[in-house]
């Protein structure tokens, strides 16, 4: 008999004692869908909101051709161009900030049957559910914790209304609760087309659909600031000068003609002298004030340029279906599970149990 046929042989042998004990298969794929389904509706739902930005493209010199092959291979040549110091790239590592995430904390959220009117802080803190093993895997976590604490004598604050959040230093419940809200956020930038995609993940769909606007609005007030900073302050310094030229105007003006009023009849050379002087004084002093106008005005249009202007593609709205959990696939996961393993324990587990227990009892036989 060559090695083919043995092999072939195997493989009947192998099937036929699958097929022998196709009940134990049964019974156990047919727990592992109670299994499956129990513990499918025990984790909670979760619901997930997406929202699109298309941020305003600008044009930048010496691209062309090469801009368009670099973007074809997804490299983006503006973000590395140095003219913008917060790219695109940078918004998912500003939205998991502290700073930004400690923004969140205060922001008024309301459920879906509003019956619940709390901060995302208290949402997060005291209105999570968690799968019915959790408390009895995160038990003697809790233990060893609440031990430790009693030994060092710490008394947490849990009341984040009297202890306000400060990003240098916070409680443990704090930065607790900032990493949970950073999971639940997920921002991704496409190189290619430089769309911004937000998703927030929460238990609740009317409450992923407002935290999902709010990050999105505080996204954009965020970068507006900074782009505008330098403008606003050069702004602010144009119209300080402004003023100060507009009253050195206005006292060399009135300077002028109360001297003109005053000596309008007098023709002697000193005091024609010196109605020139005052009036090229108030020349001077308009020419100033002029040329500040013109510049208050490029100021203000500069505010106006370099403030940024997104499109939003896709709005925040309540989602219908929730995104977890997947109870299709853990019962067939669960299925698929159960049989590989039973499947092992019928070719190899059980007789090698069997040999072990043979092994013992001919082990004990002998010491006797």
């Amino acid at each position: 008999m060559n090695k083919v046929e043995k092999e072939e042989i195997d493989l009947i042998d192998l099937i036929q004692r699958i097929w022998s004990n196709r009940s134990l298969i049964l019974k156990v794929c047919g727990t592992s869908v109670i299994v499956g389904l129990i513990i499918s509706f025990s984790i909670p739902k979760e619901y997930t909101t997406s929202v699109s930005l298309a941020p305003e493209a600008k044009a930048k010199l010496g691209e062309g051709n090469l801009g368009m092959l670099a973007s074809m291979a997804g490299i983006n040549l503006s973000a590395s161009s140095g003219d913008d110091a917060l790219s695109p790239e940078l918004y998912p590592d500003i939205v998991k900030s502290t700073p930004f995430l400690l923004e969140l904390f205060p922001v008024k959220i309301m459920s879906q049957d509003k019956q619940m009117n709390a901060t995302l802080y208290e949402y997060i803190d005291k209105h999570q559910k968690a799968p019915w093993w959790s408390a009895i895997t995160s038990a003697p976590i809790k233990l060893v914790g609440w031990m430790i604490s009693v030994v060092k004598g710490e008394e947490e604050n849990k009341s984040v209304v009297d202890l306000k959040p400060d990003a240098f230093q916070l409680t443990k419940k704090q930065a607790e609760n900032a990493n949970a809200i950073s999971k639940r956020i997920d921002v991704s930038v496409d190189k290619k087309t430089g769309v911004i995609s937000l998703k927030v993940t929460m238990q609740d769909p009317v409450v992923s659909a407002q935290i999902t606007d709010t990050v999105m609005t505080n996204l954009q007030k965020y970068v507006t600031e900074y782009r505008t900073n330098k403008a606003k302050r050069d702004l602010e310094y144009t119209e300080k000068l402004y003023k100060e030229a507009q009253n050195e105007y206005y006292k060399a003006q009135q300077k002028y003609a109360s001297f003109a009023d005053t000596n309008k009849d007098i023709v002697l050379i000193g005091f024609r002298s010196k109605m020139e002087r005052l009036q090229n004084e108030a020349t001077l002093a308009y020419n100033l004030y002029n040329q500040l106008s013109q510049q208050l005005q490029m100021a203000k249009a500069k505010v106006q340029e370099v403030t940024p202007v997104y499109t939003v593609v896709q709005p925040a709205s309540v989602p219908l279906i929730p995104a977890s959990p997947n109870k299709i696939f853990i019962i067939l996961s669960s299925i698929l599970l159960a049989f590989a393993g039973t499947v092992a324990w019928i070719l190899f587990l059980n007789e090698l149990v069997d040999q072990l227990k043979a092994k013992m009892k001919s082990q004990s036989k002998s010491a006797e």
